[in-house]
């Protein structure tokens, strides 16, 4: 016997249709169904995207619980927000424009069955552009906690949109933040301070939709400027030392000036491993 799931997901105006009903469907169609969708609203949708909660929510009554936020408070915020509202002990994160595989969860609720002290689990991601068929890279991850705690000090040891947690663990950790690009990995990082044991399941779980313009939205100044204020942050905490947080700059702020075509090869290449 499973135990019920909820499933967590922000979209915000700028999100494509298409890719928000292909990603809340392949939540649909687990081999386990959650009994608790929880879909915030990130600020005022367009008509499109409101069509499309509309018309999945009149399908399946009573399992959506949607929150409409008056202006666009950022991923964080919201996440926070929607978390507060779930109404069951396991949370799967969900982002609004990738495709879970069908038995993502339920490959993770044995995960949880099988270790009661774990907290925070996700697995594998298949990075694709345009379809699913279309595989760039695969971003691996390590998978035993204490492999996990090593690698955070360095990169994020999670795949955010692959994710499933225990709530209460989210909670005593501080719940989601506002940190621009971060607030999952800043999540991670405080509820491993916390000493919640954490895994990682060593199967695609989830494809994520890439394309050229993530790697071109990963340069520049202005995104330099808030990766380096997350190291700042988690040397505050005491996670990292000041060496690491020198190191982990210098390496960032190479790759965020290397040119888009120089970042997508590192990214697909070289860090995730095809």
């Amino acid at each position: 016997m499973y135990p019920n799931y909820s499933v967590l997901m922000s979209v915000y105006d700028k999100e494509n249709p298409h890719y928000l009903k292909t990603a809340i469907e392949s939540m649909l169609m687990q081999t386990i169904p959650t009994n608790d969708f929880v879909l915030v609203c990130d600020g005022p949708l367009t008509p499109e995207l409101d069509s499309v909660i509309d018309d999945l929510t009149s399908k399946h009554e009573n399992l959506f619980q949607i929150i409409r936020l008056k202006t666009n408070s950022g991923a964080g915020n919201a996440l926070s927000i929607g978390l507060i509202t779930c109404k069951n002990t396991l949370v799967a994160r969900m982002d609004s424009d990738d495709i879970s595989l069908p038995t993502r969860c339920e490959l993770q609720l044995n995960a949880f069955s099988e270790n009661p002290d774990l907290a925070l689990c996700s697995g594998l991601i298949a990075e694709f552009e345009n379809t699913p068929d279309q595989i760039q890279s695969i971003r691996h991850v390590p998978l035993t906690h204490e492999t996990i705690l090593k690698f955070a000090k360095k990169r994020n040891p999670m795949n955010h949109m692959a994710v499933m947690y225990r709530k209460d663990a989210v909670m005593n950790a501080g719940n989601y933040m506002e940190i621009s690009l971060a607030e999952d990995y800043y999540l991670w990082i405080r509820m491993l301070q916390k000493g919640f044991s954490a895994m990682n399941i060593n199967k695609i779980l989830v494809f994520a939709r890439i394309g050229n313009g993530m790697y071109m939205r990963r340069g520049g100044l202005n995104y330099a400027k808030k990766i380096f204020y997350f190291q700042f942050k988690i040397w505050q905490l005491g996670f990292i030392s000041f060496g690491r947080l020198l190191t982990n700059c210098l390496i960032r702020f190479c790759i965020i000036m290397a040119p888009a075509s120089l970042r997508k090869y590192i990214y697909t290449k070289q860090l995730h491993h095809k």
